[in-house]
């Protein structure tokens, strides 16, 4: 019996026009979507000197990483990688600690003021950062923090720059874990408190461990915000050397030249260890955005 049913030929599926269209439609927006990227690295290999004679839309002579080599020497990408990384390892901690807190408190106890406590952080995400940035400036400014700060005041320091990250993201994290946290059984918690645990153990012990894919998936999101910002930084710092790697490009602008194929490689060269990031945590990131969605 085995040996006939092997025999006979296997019936292909027929070709439906709708999966064709489909897959070329989904081929076509993965192209547009790599298209500028494609198009950045080509460029960043290509001297200026062949792109200017010749345009940009031709065939290349010349290809090496001249340009990546250069730019990261005349832009001084340590230095500033490292004014970024002071910035944003301490923005994501944070900011993933006090909005645990906050969400904790919202999804495990039952107070009149749980659903008024999270739409306040969840509030602060919808305003545009454009409409307070001349009193947040003001305030920058009006802050003194003497022997704590390098320029002595809460303007143009790490510290400023960490504080409106924290305060910016809070909301999305604490809206995010709280609907996470809901989900988890509840016995756990009944649990932990007839066994006599304290408030802090059952946060620190029991719920935070159970949210590490949540965590995961914040925690990726948030390096990938914060290393990408480019507008709190540019009104907030002023001193050219703490300013982090995205406002550092503008050190490959000249007054009356821009290389765009040197600027072009630089922005390549930043745009690494955001994808480091992800691909460290790509497992947790899609877990974590997954679990918990087929509750109920």
């Amino acid at each position: 019996m085995s040996t006939v049913s092997s025999a006979l030929p296997k019936q292909r599926n027929p070709i439906r026009p709708a999966r064709v269209l489909l897959h070329v439609f989904l081929a076509g927006t993965a192209l547009a979507w790599l298209a500028p990227l494609l198009w950045a690295v080509f460029s960043a290999m290509r001297p200026y000197s062949e792109t200017s004679n010749r345009g940009y839309v031709s065939w290349p002579h010349t290809l090496n990483f001249d340009n990546f080599k250069n730019a990261f020497e005349q832009s001084d990408m340590t230095h500033y990688f490292m004014n970024t990384l002071v910035i944003a390892v301490p923005a994501v901690l944070l900011t993933l600690f006090l909005s645990s807190m906050v969400a904790f408190y919202v999804a495990r106890f039952d107070f009149r003021v749980n659903l008024f406590l999270l739409l306040v952080f969840t509030a602060g995400n919808l305003l545009p950062q454009q409409v307070i940035i001349t009193p947040l400036y003001r305030m920058y400014l009006l802050t003194n923090l003497p022997g704590i700060t390098q320029s002595g005041k809460l303007y143009d320091s790490a510290l400023g720059l960490v504080l409106i990250h924290v305060a910016f993201q809070s909301g999305f994290c604490a809206f995010v874990l709280s609907n996470y946290m809901r989900s988890l059984p509840h016995e756990l918690t009944e649990a932990a408190l007839v066994d006599g645990a304290s408030v802090w153990r059952l946060y620190w012990q029991v719920t935070l461990p159970l949210c590490r894919p949540a965590m995961a998936a914040l925690a990726t999101l948030l390096s990938i915000w914060i290393y990408n910002d480019f507008f709190w930084a540019l009104v907030l710092i002023s001193t050219g050397e703490n300013m982090p790697i995205t406002s550092a490009l503008n050190n490959l602008s000249g007054q009356y030249f821009t290389d765009p194929n040197l600027v072009a490689a630089g922005s390549l060269l930043t745009a690494i260890p955001t994808l480091l990031v992800y691909f460290a945590l790509q497992k947790q990131f899609v877990s974590g955005l997954t679990l918990g969605s087929a509750k109920g």
